[in-house]
């Protein structure tokens, strides 16, 4: 199972994160089963309407289950170190919902408002 995780500023819009999943996929020529974020993040509309954009199921990460993700984050924001106390929203969401022993297969990358990582479970076997 392939999981983007994503970040983003409560003015991104479901069209900007959208754009930045496809983006990630592209970059690591991979299929994303799954969509998460931070569980303050995952009940704003664009989330939501980003993932029925998308066709995608969502994964909201608690904040204790999203700081546990972090030893794996390779990426270090202060903005998401500030307001969720882990180096990237993106990465370590991504790597919470892929499960234990997951790992990073795109390390994050940034729009204007988003920030799009991916990770794959630990039972998932790459092509």
């Amino acid at each position: 199972m392939i999981v983007a995780g994503v970040g983003f500023s409560s003015a991104a819009s479901a069209a900007e994160i959208a754009e930045i999943v496809r983006e990630a996929q592209a970059r690591a020529d991979a299929r994303v089963d799954r969509l998460a974020t931070a569980q303050a993040r995952a009940a704003l509309p664009a989330f939501a309407q980003a993932a029925a954009r998308l066709r995608l199921p969502i994964e909201a990460v608690p904040p204790e289950v999203l700081r546990g993700a972090s030893g794996g984050v390779v990426s270090c924001s202060t903005r998401a170190q500030a307001a969720h106390d882990v180096g990237s929203v993106a990465e370590a969401a991504a790597l919470a919902a892929a499960g234990a022993g997951a790992t990073i297969v795109l390390a994050r990358i940034s729009g204007a408002r988003v920030t799009c990582a991916l990770a794959r479970s630990a039972e998932e076997v790459p092509r």
